[in-house]
């Protein structure tokens, strides 16, 4: 905090406004003629006393410590105390001094004059401090740019929040009034400000005063973005923020820019977010040694921070791209330090290096999250998303039967159901596969399980809408759309997890769990709300046509596909048809053979001729018929 005054000014100050309190009172009391020359003698010694024991108290309080532009409820506080205590002492020896000399001039520090002077001391010091303040304030208001803001809450988050926003250092907010829903609240008054009721009028009122931004108390955060009310707001063009929660604030009265954010991204689904019980899941990972692929990912990250806090035997994190990785060891070094865990830099598709790992772990289970998953990316690199994708998960999972492997849980995507793209198709194929093997080596035995997840969009996640939207709109747009009615399914990153570890406690092997996520957003929409929430002005949508391989919108199911429930009321597992292992293996290893011709229309038909249901919507490979 930068000081301007030096602290022994400030004391000197205060010295001179209680001397000055002093002869002010003393003349107006008395009048300057009505004091006899023989008197100055006990005036002088009067105010000596009083500046010595309140010089004493100033220093035993620290009064001129604090910043005065930045001074707070506490520090007038401790100038009350400081000059009650000064005036006491002062009183106290002044008394001894009357009765010690028999001082004929008692009414020079008559009480009345004592008292008079000590108000007129504490109120010049505290208006001091209140002009520095206010003055300071207006200043700095008038030298940049201001947020106007109402607060929603009026409870001690509210409040709080209201009083450190104006005692805050470099925060530009101005708060213009309360909003709150307790009809007992609404038309009074709170820090001289109004409290109004969210409705309509709500609305007009913030326009009128020319406020496009509500903040809302951590507390009330919880209520309003699972209510109608966040829509509401975001209808009426008004940007929302809310802050950490008060305990982690430096301290109860102190607020910092990097404390008032956006709301999360989670909260952009039209739906209460999806829980799971994650009783099965502790009992099947605790002292179990496991392996994720694809570990350094947005999904196999978020898989390993949550496996880390079910006590495994040991974690191997297997991952080619080094930095990701590297940066998720030193995260996991620091939050979880009792963790027994060892990373690994190898391509999941070199079947010696996977060999020797498999050889020395002997996991109990296998998440496998490896994958190439952008589906521009892979239309124009057909060999890249077999042999990563198919190859990759070929080798781990017969790895994954050689040695025992108790549980094998894949991730895949509703890209896989009626692919349209490269990507999807060569998902769909891995889920065949591992489907096909799982009933070849389960036939009348308990060898390894085989489980698939498929879910839609990870909002967050890297190369999602979300993180490009969030750059564009920090560019002040355009923000990009390929199609005004394109749509997508959403779950947040904790929760495509949440079901990945769930459905590998559940599984028995052979099943494909689907979630119900609730309707489909539309990216349009998406990208509205996004853009008013920011707060952002005159940032467009521009739409710039489907990509490659890209359809208007996504399935969990195909037509030939059903569900049955499970225990849980948001997981299914879906029906789909069944392979037979010797003719998928064949036809895959003839397709990771082809991978390595670089052919991509030879590839492109050998996965239509896996599966059928795969109509491309890239005009390279729209005309390909399957095994031609």
């Amino acid at each position: 905090m930068e000081r301007i005054l030096p602290r022994f000014v400030i004391l000197l100050l205060d010295i001179l406004i209680l001397i000055f309190s002093f002869f002010s009172v003393f003349l107006i009391y008395n009048g300057i003629s009505d004091v006899p020359d023989h008197s100055w003698k006990s005036v002088i010694t009067f105010c000596v006393v009083l500046v010595f024991f309140n010089t004493f108290s100033f220093l035993l309080f620290r009064t001129y410590r604090g910043v005065l532009r930045f001074s707070s409820f506490h520090d007038l506080l401790r100038v009350t105390l400081s000059l009650t205590i000064g005036y006491l002492l002062s009183f106290l020896v002044l008394h001894v001094i009357h009765r010690g000399q028999a001082i004929s001039h008692y009414h020079y520090y008559h009480y009345l004059l004592f008292i008079a002077i000590f108000f007129v001391n504490l109120c010049l010091m505290i208006l001091s401090r209140v002009v520095v303040k206010e003055g300071y304030e207006y200043i700095i208001g008038k030298s940049k740019t201001t947020i106007r803001v109402f607060i929603y809450g009026t409870k001690s988050a509210g409040m709080s929040l209201a009083k450190a926003l104006k005692s805050g250092i470099d925060l530009n907010y101005k708060v213009e009034g309360f909003v709150s829903d307790d009809p007992m609240m609404i038309g009074k008054g709170l820090l001289g400000l109004p409290v109004h009721a969210f409705d309509e009028q709500l609305f007009h009122t913030m326009r009128l005063k020319d406020v496009h931004t509500i903040l809302v108390s951590p507390l009330k955060m919880e209520e309003v973005k699972y209510s109608d009310k966040l829509t509401r707001l975001v209808d009426n063009d008004i940007a929302i923020r809310t802050t950490s929660p008060i305990a982690e604030w430096s301290d109860s009265q102190s607020l910092g820019k990097e404390q008032i954010k956006e709301i999360d991204i989670e909260d952009l689904l039209p739906r209460s977010p999806i829980q799971l019980s994650m009783k099965n899941v502790v009992s099947s990972i605790e002292n179990r040694r496991i392996i994720v692929t694809g570990a350094a990912g947005s999904i196999g990250s978020e898989i390993v921070r949550q496996l880390a806090k079910f006590n495994p035997a040991s974690l191997l994190l297997v991952d080619q791209a080094e930095t990701p990785l590297h940066d998720l060891e030193l995260e996991l070094k620091s939050a979880y330090r009792e963790l027994r865990f060892k990373t690994k830099v190898v391509d999941v598709c070199n079947q010696d290096r996977m060999e020797q790992i498999f050889e020395k772990t002997k996991p109990h289970f296998l998440f496998h999250a490896a994958a190439y998953k952008h589906v521009p990316m892979m239309e124009n690199n057909v060999p890249e998303a077999i042999h990563n994708n198919v190859l990759g998960t070929k080798t781990i999972a017969d790895l994954a039967v050689k040695h025992g492997t108790g549980k094998f849980v894949m991730v895949s995507t509703d890209k896989a159901v009626n692919p349209s793209n490269v990507m999807g198709c060569s998902k769909r194929i891995c889920e065949i596969y591992v489907q096909s093997l799982n009933r070849h080596v389960n036939a009348g035995t308990s060898a390894t399980q085989f489980i698939t997840t498929r879910f839609g969009n990870v909002l967050g996640s890297s190369g999602s809408v979300i993180p490009l939207f969030k750059e564009q709109i920090k560019r002040g747009g355009p923000v990009t759309v390929t199609h005004p009615h394109i749509i997508r399914y959403f779950m947040t990153i904790p929760e495509a997890c949440q079901l990945v570890l769930e459905a590998g406690a559940m599984g028995e092997g052979g099943e494909i769990y689907i979630f119900d996520m609730g309707n489909p957003v539309k990216i349009t929409d998406l990208a509205k709300r996004m853009i008013s929430l920011s707060g952002a002005k005159n940032v467009k949508i521009e739409y710039t046509g489907l990509r490659q391989g890209e359809k208007l919108y996504e399935e969990l199911l195909n037509d030939m596909e059903n569900v049955k429930p499970t225990s849980h009321d948001k997981i299914m597992i879906a029906n789909v048809r069944e392979y037979d292992f010797e003719e998928v293996t064949r036809q895959v290893d003839e397709l990771i053979t082809l991978s390595r011709t670089a052919d991509d229309r030879s590839i492109v038909a050998k996965m239509k001729e896996i599966v059928p249901e795969f109509q491309s919507t890239n005009i390279l490979f729209e005309d390909i018929v399957g095994g031609s």
